[in-house]
């Protein structure tokens, strides 16, 4: 506060003058570094008028320092990485799959050189983006043709719009699902142009009934995957095998929209069995849709497979250049789809697959590496135990099938007098250097440690003690 003297402001060329600052301009440029030094004054003079300013905190030093805070701040990015402790190995708001080592550099190569996207290297003549992985795909799905776009939801409207439009598509009405942000199967076939034709009942669809909803506007027979919730109880759903038939009886195509689309059997790594594209392709399915990032374990961006005339037709939409993908998706799509050429080394390389086969010893000792750390770094106002906990796989794959996992479980002291504990640790470890994203229920703070590889651990560790600042 002021003293009866009189606060004095330093001139913006002092300020731009002074050693300290001209550091900042060469790390942050003059422009910024002015427009700052001016935001920072003017806070000053408003706080004068109101007496809140002392001689101390107007001198150069101090308003320097307050700069360089102010500058640190507005250059660091707002994406940054996380702790993902909440025990979904594909959580949706954290960014689902994490890339391979080998995707990883093949990436960064693609963001430091030109390359060959659309240019073939034989013929010296522009190519088709699409090739740099279509051969791999038709390989591990044996489809007869792929096409990729931006996301799954991109593959299902792209392909609704090219074959449907203005048509009808027959849906069993237990299929229409909706996955994360109200984004729902019937918005997106009214976006596409094509017309919904609802058979069956919510939890229960014959084959009479896709029948009964075939004429002659019927342009597509189509299975949505449910793979974001189940249905119990008294049920019936057509399988695959018996609507293509049908389909072929009519002439018109079946489409299957897998979601979280997985190209190896995941029972062999004891984990539940999912459809594979390549079950669903030889099952007789014309076209299969499928998401790149879930449990294929790559970038995000979507991908259609199927028969080679549907595909051509497909890519041939006006609407495909809109949605396609750029150099650094399919710099990172190619090296995890060469994975699962080796697919006796898949656990080990591929990232997806090594955390959701993650032993439970080691997730286990890793808990009582940590545990005293982390009860040292909160005190007595709080009681750090670990125990076994359930994971999930996550955006929407095998939602009723949990994975035995271990963690640390965190809950107030019975005698902590702290207001809304565990919401007050939450947000501190959101307000780590690295942010640390648990969950709260039953009165407990779960830290599942399913998702902290050993290569993270020393950094997690490291940061602990800011919790006790």
């Amino acid at each position: 506060m002021t003293t009866g003297q009189t606060v004095r402001l330093p001139s913006v060329d002092r300020i731009l003058g002074d050693a300290a600052c001209l550091a900042l301009i060469a790390q942050y440029g003059r422009v910024q570094t002015l427009a700052c030094a001016r935001a920072v004054l003017a806070e000053l003079r408003t706080a004068m008028l109101a007496g809140a300013v002392c001689e101390e905190g107007a001198s150069i030093t101090a308003i320097v320092a307050q700069m360089a805070e102010r500058l640190e701040s507005q250059s660091r990015s707002q994406l940054r990485a996380v702790f993902n402790l909440t025990g979904t190995v594909l959580h949706t708001n954290l960014g689902r799959a994490l890339l391979p080592d080998a995707a990883v550099q093949a990436v960064v190569e693609a963001l430091q050189w030109p390359m060959n996207l659309e240019f073939d290297l034989e013929t010296g003549k522009r190519g088709d983006r699409d090739d740099l992985v279509e051969e791999l795909l038709r390989e591990l799905t044996g489809a007869e043709a792929a096409t990729i776009v931006n996301n799954n939801a991109a593959a299902v409207l792209l392909m609704l719009n090219t074959l449907a439009q203005n048509k009808e598509v027959v849906v069993s009405r237990g299929e229409l699902v909706e996955i994360g942000g109200a984004f729902r199967i019937p918005d997106v076939m009214t976006r596409a142009g094509a017309v919904l034709r609802e058979v069956g009942s919510t939890n229960r669809t014959h084959l009479a009934d896709y029948a009964n909803g075939v004429n002659e506007d019927t342009a597509l027979l189509m299975k949505v995957h449910c793979s974001n919730y189940a249905i119990t109880g008294f049920t019936k759903s057509v399988e695959l095998d018996e609507l293509v038939p049908l389909a072929s009886k009519h002439g018109v195509p079946t489409a299957v929209d897998l979601g979280s689309g997985t190209l190896v059997d995941l029972a062999q790594y004891g984990l539940p069995h999912e459809t594979t594209v390549r079950e669903t392709i030889e099952a007789g399915a014309d076209l299969v849709t499928f998401s790149g990032d879930k449990l294929l374990g790559g970038p995000q961006c979507g991908v259609i497979v199927g028969r080679a005339d549907l595909i051509a037709k497909i890519k041939r939409n006006p609407l495909k250049r809109a949605l396609r993908v750029g150099k650094l998706t399919l710099a990172a799509l190619a090296p995890v789809l060469q994975l699962y050429r080796a697919p006796d080394l898949l656990a080990e390389r591929l990232t997806t697959l090594r955390l959701l086969t993650r032993p439970a010893a080691a997730m286990r000792a890793q808990a009582h590496t940590v545990l005293p750390l982390l009860q040292r770094a909160l005190g007595m106002q709080y009681v750090v135990t670990a125990e076994a906990m359930q994971s999930q796989i996550g955006s929407g794959a095998l939602p009723v099938d949990q994975l035995p996992s271990f963690g640390l479980a965190v809950r107030s002291a019975p005698d902590s007098r702290l207001s809304n504990p565990l919401g007050r640790l939450e947000q501190r470890l959101r307000a780590l250097p690295c942010p640390v994203i648990g969950r709260i229920g039953q009165d407990t703070l779960w830290l599942d440690l399913r998702c902290l590889e050993a290569a993270h651990e020393t950094a997690f560790i490291a940061q602990l003690a800011e919790l006790s600042a």
